[in-house]
């Protein structure tokens, strides 16, 4: 693991933390966290094991307003600015690996669909997506989905935030006995990840 750098972006300071593969990278799979957490949720930790494993590099993201030290979540729009911002740096510092996939979970897995095209993305893994605020089925997110690339939704069969269902570039896969924070087996939901990055050309074979 590289150290913790800090990326400049128009709505403050991101920290970042790269892990890298022992080969040379198959991909680089850029990760952020929910709303209140942080790049260290056990789920987030499990898939960037699993994927470094699989021969990826793995940076995880944390939004200026967590470096911040604030728990309440930016708007959406400046979330997105500082996620793009910060997306254009790792692409020029990996531009020696040309796929680039991203993902993370709950508010991380919203922002990494709404600007995946514009980041020039391949793909993106979901986890904990948050359909619809709990108890209120009627404001889905589900379009944010529908972006056309490959996507990965990994969710609990008990998540309050509900589970999307799945569509023409979207896999859903459901986890028995999970909430939204993915607590119960880390390992089985990155392995999941892992599978499907392999599937789709982005990991190495087992």
């Amino acid at each position: 693991m590289l150290p913790s750098d800090e990326i400049t972006t128009p709505r403050g300071s991101a920290r970042i933390d790269t892990d890298l593969p022992a080969r040379p990278a198959t991909a680089l799979l850029v990760l952020g966290h929910g709303a209140g957490g942080s790049v260290d949720a056990p789920d987030l930790l499990a898939v960037r094991d699993a994927s470094v494993a699989a021969g990826l590099a793995v940076v995880r993201v944390t939004q200026p307003y967590r470096v911040a030290g604030r728990r309440a979540p930016a708007p959406a729009g400046h979330l997105d600015e500082a996620w793009t911002a910060v997306l254009a740096v790792l692409r020029d510092r990996h531009a020696d690996v040309p796929t680039v996939l991203v993902g993370g979970r709950s508010s991380g897995a919203r922002v990494a669909c709404r600007t995946a095209r514009a980041v020039g993305a391949v793909g993106v893994v979901a986890l904990a997506f948050p359909l619809h605020p709990p108890g209120r089925p009627e404001r889905s997110r589900a379009a944010e989905l529908d972006t056309g690339l490959p996507t990965l939704v990994v969710n609990g069969d008990r998540d309050p935030f509900g589970t999307p269902q799945p569509g023409p570039a979207v896999q859903v896969l459901t986890r028995p006995g999970e909430t939204h924070d993915l607590r119960r087996d880390p390992g089985g939901t990155a392995a999941l990840v892992r599978d499907w990055l392999r599937a789709q050309g982005w990991a190495a074979p087992d």
